[in-house]
């Protein structure tokens, strides 16, 4: 019943009430960003992409928690979620900052991640952690990419992705050494083929 009411109580917070993070936001100390209309547009654009993945890392988290019935991994899903949440605050903050929203499709991204997490924890505890292997190693992927399209001169976005890029890769890592099942090649294309939808999508809308 209390992992129940976490769950609930995760995504009232995480779609209706703003966010704080527990650690600073990350900063490149001496720099700051001062970027053109055209440059503010495309890192806003980004970033909401970036704010909508930490939504759905919340759902996959509180459903992958609600799923197992071993303690100690429930305990490490929740764990990593308050530090997805330092993400989901950076991420927010930083939209804020540049004038942009967030997704307004954002129940809907909650709502299908939180799917996917219960039916991965359905399969038990080493799929469960498999999914979350895969699914930082394609975000780690995807943060990579978006240091690339991100302005040279937004310094405060660049450091807020650089820093999710690496924590993303030390959670695959846990996921891993905690028994995490390295899933089928055609399950790892579709998670690509949706999470392609879901970032084209949150792009705009």
């Amino acid at each position: 019943m209390d992992t129940l009411i976490n769950a609930a109580d995760s995504a009232l917070r995480t779609l209706f009430a703003k966010p704080h993070a527990s650690r600073s936001c990350p900063t490149v100390p001496g720099q700051t960003s001062e970027l053109s209309g055209a440059d503010k547009a495309l890192a806003g654009a980004l970033m909401r992409v970036n704010h909508v993945g930490e939504v759905c890392a919340q759902a996959l988290y509180a459903s992958q928690a609600l799923s197992t019935q071993n303690p100690l991994l429930r305990q490490h899903f929740i764990e990593a979620s308050k530090e997805e949440g330092d993400h989901l605050a950076w991420t927010r903050e930083r939209l804020e900052e540049l004038g942009a929203r967030p997704s307004l499709l954002n129940p809907l991204w909650y709502a299908g991640a939180f799917g996917l997490g219960l039916l991965a924890g359905r399969l038990g505890d080493r799929v469960s952690l498999g999914f979350v292997m895969e699914t930082e190693r394609q975000v780690e992927s995807h943060l990579a990419r978006h240091l690339e399209r991100l302005p040279q001169g937004d310094h405060a976005s660049r450091a807020i992705v650089a820093q999710m890029k690496d924590d993303e890769a030390r959670h695959a890592q846990e996921a891993q050494g905690a028994g995490g099942f390295d899933l089928p090649a055609p399950v790892k294309a579709l998670m690509r083929a949706s999470a392609k939808v879901m970032t084209t999508t949150a792009h705009y809308i």
